[in-house]
């Protein structure tokens, strides 16, 4: 008897593989960066860091030929760097759902051509924070390619119920934040042969518009866009981004470092680029950065006046199939929007490893 029903079990555990492989599938990717980072003129020391990142993905059919996928991004330390659930609806494009996944603005910021990586990376910057507080808690819309006159259109549309950057994982429920309300963004991308333009806009709802921290006209509004154009082994690239807190109250001295998304005020950049791809294995690029701190202060004192904040960059990076060397130095005026801060240069290699 006993024998019947281990092998009564054994033949339904074969059963449900059985299904769950004509179901769907899942992989396993990752990669490890070696890096050795130098920052003169700043809190930064010579230092030797590691950075790991797996990634778990499922995928499948459903019986009406809609496909989905289920991503989850582990950090270092394993916890979950990002995760979304996607549905494609055939010819009705594609709903996600997700966690810091970028949402639909990682499409546009610093979208220029950099052989390595964006100018955040070294300094944050208001371009890199465009759209980040509907990255989580959200839902959406990439709408199926359109094609008009020989351009290919994309429309990419979100929305978040509490628009604070805060996200659940698990089902759980998100913490609340009573000052921003529901927020939308909406972005579209044109390419044309050799040219691609692409612009993104995002508005949070301003939920206390009687506290003393907010202005009572406005909300928060997100805007940034871009165009990039090849030729042979060469790409440059143009954006500007805007990004207005809707914050009142005093404004920050020019003297004092400034936090995006915190500072009184209104960020405005203007980004670009040049990249030579000179073989299929090395690539070179050089990015100029201007990002102002605008104290909307109609004084002329000096001491609120606006403040730029200045980065130049050159990358290069080449690859090896599975392997990659990577290095940039990245030159900042006037980090953090601050007008007496020390020229901040930083410079990293990395070795990096994917599988």
């Amino acid at each position: 008897m006993n024998n019947l029903k281990k092998l009564g079990l054994s033949a339904l555990a074969g059963s449900l593989v059985a299904v769950s492989a004509q179901a769907g599938e899942i992989s396993v990717t990752g990669s490890a960066n070696v890096t050795l980072k130098n920052g003169a003129g700043s809190t930064m020391g010579k230092s030797i860091g590691t950075d790991k990142d797996v990634s778990f993905t499922g995928s499948g059919e459903l019986d009406n030929g809609w496909t989905f996928t289920v991503s989850t991004l582990l950090d270092d330390s394993y916890a979950v760097s990002s995760s979304y659930t996607s549905l494609t609806m055939g010819s009705m494009g594609t709903v996600s759902f997700g966690t810091d996944t970028g949402g639909a603005s990682y499409k546009y910021d610093e979208e220029i051509p950099q052989a390595y990586e964006q100018t955040s990376d070294a300094q944050q910057n208001s371009a890199n924070k465009v759209g980040d507080q509907i990255d989580s808690n959200m839902i959406v819309y990439n709408a199926p390619a359109l094609e008009f006159a020989g351009a290919t259109v994309n429309i990419d549309l979100e929305y978040s119920p509490n628009a604070d950057g805060n996200g659940a994982n698990d089902g759980g429920n998100a913490v609340n934040d009573e000052t921003y309300g529901s927020g939308v963004g909406a972005g579209v991308t044109v390419s044309y042969d050799a040219l691609t333009v692409g612009a993104y806009g995002a508005e949070i709802e301003n939920n206390t518009p009687g506290a003393s921290a907010r202005d009572a006209s406005r909300d928060v509004f997100d805007g940034v866009w871009y165009a990039k154009y090849s030729f042979g082994p060469v790409s440059i690239g143009y954006s500007e981004s805007y990004l207005d807190q809707g914050l009142a109250g005093a404004h920050t001295a020019a003297t004092v470092a400034k936090t995006v998304r915190v500072a009184t005020g209104i960020f405005e950049s203007e980004s670009m680029s040049i990249a030579f791809n000179v073989n299929d294995d090395l690539s070179i690029s050089y990015t100029e950065m201007e990002d102002t701190y605008d104290a909307q202060d109609k004084a002329t004192s000096s001491a609120t006046a606006d403040v730029t904040m200045e980065t130049e960059a050159l990358q290069v990076a080449y690859s090896m199939g599975a392997m990659s060397i990577k290095a940039y130095n990245m030159e900042t005026t006037n980090p953090g929007y601050d007008s007496d801060a020390s020229k901040r240069s930083i410079s990293e290699i990395a070795l990096g490893l994917s599988f």
